[in-house]
């Protein structure tokens, strides 16, 4: 066990000398991350396809109960029950456009995560980074709980609890809790908690800002620095659930899934639930008495109950859907919190766009209607009209225009078909408009993943380490 506490304890110095111009300590943070002692109970696990390249490489680290795809090189790190997902890297012969320029890669792209500590952390989709389109690179990182980094190479940086960095290069930066940034390139840059800041450089600007009184109901963290707030107790009331499926060998099929369908191995289903034709479950996603149609999917830490996904249904990971009713074509964007009641259902109108950590969490029923974009903290129909605008309204807005907390700049017809955009590749990418043998996607070839298992050091001085290894085919 010295060498996994003298691994971590040089971690939080490297994120802290980077970080030391913003004059901001890791150290607080990091006290009570994880429990040391508990790191050689979780095994580590790995995916392998015939759709995607293998090539995973370990060495001298700690991998508890984190999961690996794709080509994928961990060095020097503490990965505490994270999801390094390189299924959409990319391919040696890609082009790569970005500001003008056109490059071909001469080479598959490799996430590479160096002296890095992250804790229940989603690494997805590939590097939006012009400087390194063939590295998706993580150094001297630290991540604490369902933080996602997504696209994002990262450098010298912090994220609280819940973060995410999207789209965006991000070197010496502090990341608040519940923060979603999508900025392209930001460095040396602190982001207080509950930001939502989406900027386009020349076309567009979006900012919004929870009130932090009233974000912390929510997620906060304690004077040791540990997340609390309903976030956190929601999903903590239903890990008991995920042990079954962690801990068990081999597990029954449901025969309740379509051919075309993906229900992944470590997502846990309770019944009643039903899937139709294109549906996608990644792992770790928690399904329970809900109905999700054709096409629909639940991404890394969703958690969706007592809810029905009519159909093309986007659910970015770690969104949270409750009690409630989705019209087709609903976007939910990461980390959002959608929390109807029994007697109070919450139910969104078709194609309307609900935006990244957007929380609506109402004590009687409330509809949003369709075709809007929602933002921000939403209770009551009051709220809905402040944190919510048409589409078509949006689109036609150059200029600035301000609306409550939230504050745009710009092209507003950038920023929809932006979305619009991005959530039909999403669909196409994980197979929901397969058809026919053609258009198939993650739905459809995740049928065809086999896991398998990484055991770490059960004592001695390497105790919770894991044996530098490389997997090739």
């Amino acid at each position: 066990m010295n060498e996994l506490i003298t691994l971590y304890q040089r971690i939080v110095q490297k994120v802290n000398i980077n970080l030391r111009e913003l004059n901001f300590d890791v150290s607080p943070f990091a006290k009570h991350l994880i429990a040391i002692e508990q790191m050689k109970n979780f095994y580590a696990f790995y995916g392998i396809t015939t759709d995607h390249p293998l090539d995973l490489h370990f060495q001298h680290s700690a991998l508890a109960g984190s999961y690996f795809l794709g080509k994928c090189k961990v060095k020097n790190c503490i990965l505490y029950k994270s999801d390094i997902r390189g299924d959409e890297l990319k391919r040696e012969g890609n082009t790569f456009t970005s500001g003008g320029f056109t490059l071909t890669l001469a080479n598959d792209e490799t996430i590479d995560v160096r002296h890095s500590i992250l804790i229940k952390t989603l690494v997805h989709n590939f590097s939006h980074d012009p400087e390194a389109p063939e590295s998706f690179f993580i150094t001297d990182t630290l991540s604490m709980d369902y933080a996602n980094i997504h696209g994002s190479p990262t450098d010298g940086s912090f994220l609280g609890p819940f973060a995410t960095i999207d789209l965006t290069t991000m070197r010496d930066c502090v990341i608040g809790a519940f923060s979603y940034v999508q900025a392209g390139e930001i460095s040396h840059l602190e982001v207080d908690p509950g930001t939502i800041w989406i900027n386009s450089p020349g076309q567009f600007n979006f900012l919004y800002k929870y009130p932090q009184e009233e974000l912390e109901e929510y997620i906060t963290l304690s004077q040791d620095k540990v997340p609390l707030g309903k976030l956190i107790d929601f999903i903590e009331e239903k890990e008991d659930k995920f042990e079954r499926v962690f801990d068990a060998a081999n597990l029954d099929e449901l025969a309740s899934v379509p051919e075309t369908s993906s229900l992944d191995r470590y997502a846990v289903v309770l019944p009643a639930f039903k899937i139709g034709d294109n549906v996608l479950i990644s792992q770790r996603a928690y399904i329970e008495n809900s109905i999700l149609g054709k096409g629909a999917n639940a991404q890394e830490n969703c958690i969706i109950v007592n809810s029905h996904l009519e159909g093309f249904n986007v659910s970015a990971h770690g969104s949270k859907i409750v009690e409630t009713d989705l019209k087709p074509g609903v976007f939910t964007g990461f980390n959002s919190f959608l929390f109807g009641k029994k007697d109070s259902r919450l139910a969104v109108g078709e194609n309307t766009m609900i935006m990244p950590h957007t929380i609506i969490d109402i004590d009687e029923p409330l509809e949003v209607p369709a075709n809007h974009v929602v933002w921000g903290l939403i209770r009551n129909k009051e709220e809905l009209a402040k944190n919510s605008i048409p589409q078509e309204t949006l689109a036609g807005i150059r200029g600035a225009a301000s609306q409550g907390q939230m504050h745009f700049e710009g092209n507003g017809e950038l920023l929809v078909k932006a979305f619009k955009d991005r959530i039909h590749h999403i669909l196409e990418v994980n197979g929901a408009f397969f058809e026919n043998g053609e258009n198939d996607g993650h739905a459809q070839r995740n049928q065809k993943l086999s896991l398998n298992t990484i055991q770490p050091f059960q004592f001695g001085e390497m105790e919770g380490m894991y044996p530098s290894i490389r997997i090739l085919p």
